[in-house]
């Protein structure tokens, strides 16, 4: 069962930290470079509206078999990398909810309303909190798989 569980696990992560490194180091580059704003924004919008579901699913694999196996390895009592990643995780988790909830939202209505400067702004934010999350995510991959000889 805990093989299933770390696979699930696994399959989340590597969608929802895949995703990102996809987004933020190949298509935002060129979506910058050749698109202007009109085009540019719907794009993202677009691409968020189909991205973010899998994050969604991604999340609840994750948080569901994290805290399985956690309670597996003694909960509380699990090893501090297993904890680490867990925290890092729930931070990840609270700022893609950031996200959704916010600056998505707003993306949303200003590219329906063609106000593109309010709409560049809106996706900015988004760059930058995704941009963080990558960096937490490629963290947490690293305590993942290096952290019995990091973690003490």
């Amino acid at each position: 069962m805990m093989d299933f569980a770390r696979w699930l696990h696994m399959l989340g992560v590597t969608v929802w930290v895949g995703g990102m490194f996809f987004a933020y180091m190949a298509l935002r580059p060129v979506a910058a470079t050749v698109l202007p704003p009109p085009l540019r924004l719907p794009l993202w919008r677009g691409t968020f509206a189909r991205f973010f579901p899998w994050v969604w699913v991604s999340i609840v694999l994750i948080l569901s078999t994290g805290l399985h196996m956690t309670m597996r390895l003694g909960g509380s009592h699990a090893p501090p990398y297993v904890l680490a990643m867990a925290g890092i995780g729930v931070v990840m988790m609270l700022i893609f909810a950031h996200i959704f909830f916010s600056p998505y939202r707003r993306l949303g209505r200003y590219v329906d309303a063609q106000d593109w400067p309010a709409a560049g702004a809106a996706l900015a934010q988004i760059r930058r909190l995704v941009g963080l999350n990558l960096i937490l995510g490629l963290v947490t991959v690293t305590v993942a798989t290096a952290g019995r000889g990091v973690i003490v």
